[in-house]
């Protein structure tokens, strides 16, 4: 590296903390680690909580009653950033998200938790979309790998060390904790961020044109939880739910994705359609890795969850080099995230039969996660290049929706192969058969990257 380059470097590191910047990056790490430690946490204390309420039957509806509620935020979010800028729903939703936090922390009974995990959802979506716009308007675009970079990193800690401290809380204190710790700090993000949101530029309102957005957005949370629902529950009048949640998700995406998304058309649909693919797939086969380490493998709980852990490393340092060079191509670092990722996944799939190398599995996921950081990010940065003023909402949220309904349904489609052709004892035959689908999945989106928006970063 020159002298003039690595001044440019250190010049380019700088401006994400510059004083007119500080505001916002501190504020929108802040709020996106305590998304992530609430995230983490949650899954820890369920069994506390739904025993603690007598909630045993209704053991999926907190995760759903979130999943459901933060699709619906999303789209909503995205259209009221387009129409009046990011300011209300970063002002909203932490301010949602923490009222979620205090009543599910003071639930005496099962609804009360679940209107405290909705409110969450309502508050986590919100305010997700609104950081990506916000990124879009205050950050340049040469400096955006760098911001989601940084935002990868904020998972890093409460990957680590979210389900044990969660665990001592539960343990030690109450489950309670686990949502009412957090409420101070969603508070403090905010007050970091409102500085910034009074000096935001003045919005240029989109045209009223995207219609059914509201509508599209129920049937989708709707759809979500069917498909979920029948996804967990794999058999007679529970299939039934899943086919309708089919038939009212699939006329919604055709109104909260870009028009040519499910066709791969090229530019900002394929982008969208891609980001669905490589989070699906990774997330499918992550979330068999520990039943396979322990039933077939007989790890122990925490031995079954280090490969998760290297994955979260791989993932936030890959995260960290791609934003180191904005000189490469963002559709190149999403071809390697996706060649990555099939690697990862192609080679966990020998670790399912009993004679596999099961050792191998945290370098295995570790490759993966770095392929999930060199893509996930670029697919953002890329998404925001093909983005103007009055649809970078809609946009972002689409990537969003095309996240966690990827990931949503080819998890779900994982569990029916359980429950189809193994048990949760002996998954071997089911998941040799679906880690290839998903590694064929991750090659096909590896392929889409010849469709990808546009690549190259503006100084």
């Amino acid at each position: 590296m020159t002298t003039t380059d690595a001044g440019r470097e250190s010049t380019h590191k700088s401006r994400l903390w510059a004083p007119e910047r500080r505001g916002p990056t501190a504020g929108i790490i802040l709020l996106v680690t305590l998304l992530a430690f609430e995230n983490m946490g949650v899954s820890t204390a369920m069994p506390r909580m739904v025993a603690e309420l007598d909630g045993a039957r209704l053991y999926a509806w907190p995760f759903l009653a979130f999943l459901a509620a933060s699709v619906i935020a999303t789209v909503l979010s995205g259209r009221f950033s387009d129409l009046r800028g990011p300011r209300p729903s970063l002002l909203v939703g932490p301010a949602t998200f923490l009222v979620g936090l205090v009543v599910a922390g003071l639930a005496q009974d099962m609804p009360v938790l679940l209107l405290g995990r909705v409110l969450q959802g309502l508050g986590g979506g919100a305010q997700v979309v609104a950081v990506y716009v916000l990124i879009g308007l205050v950050y340049p675009e040469r400096d955006r790998p760098a911001v989601f970079g940084l935002l990868a990193s904020a998972w890093v800690v409460p990957s680590l060390v979210g389900p044990a401290v969660a665990g001592w809380l539960t343990e030690a204190f109450s489950w309670r904790w686990v949502f009412l710790g957090l409420a101070p700090f969603v508070l403090l993000g905010v007050l970091l961020l409102v500085p910034v949101l009074r000096h935001l530029p003045a919005h240029r309102p989109a045209s009223d044109q995207r219609r059914g957005l509201p509508l599209a957005a129920l049937a989708a949370g709707a759809g979500v939880v069917g498909l979920s629902w029948a996804a967990q529950h794999p058999t007679g009048v529970h299939l039934l739910i899943g086919l309708a949640g089919l038939a009212v998700l699939v006329p919604a995406l055709t109104v909260l994705l870009p028009r040519g998304t499910l066709k791969a058309a090229a530019g900002l649909p394929a982008t969208i359609l891609a980001r669905g693919l490589l989070a699906g797939s990774f997330f499918a086969v992550e979330a068999f890795i520990p039943l396979t380490l322990a039933s077939v493998h007989g790890y122990s709980a925490i031995a079954a969850g280090i490969p998760l852990t290297l994955s979260a490393l791989g993932w936030s340092g890959a995260a960290w080099w791609q934003a180191r060079k904005p000189n490469t191509p963002r559709a190149t670092f999403v071809r390697w995230g996706f060649l990555l990722n099939a690697v990862g996944i192609g080679g966990v799939t020998l670790v399912a039969p009993h004679w596999g190398p099961a050792w191998i599995t945290p370098v295995l996921w570790g490759l993966a996660g770095a392929g999930m950081g060199l893509a996930m990010a670029s697919l953002s940065v890329l998404t925001l290049a093909s983005s103007s003023e009055v649809d970078r909402g809609f946009n972002s949220a689409a990537l969003q929706i095309s996240d966690m309904l990827g990931s949503a349904l080819l998890v779900g489609l994982g569990g029916v192969f359980i429950t189809t052709f193994a048990s949760t004892d002996a998954p071997t035959s089911a998941v040799v058969p679906f880690d290839l689908l998903m590694a064929a999945v991750s090659l096909l989106g590896a392929v889409l990257t010849r469709r990808l928006g546009r690549a190259t970063l503006e100084d």
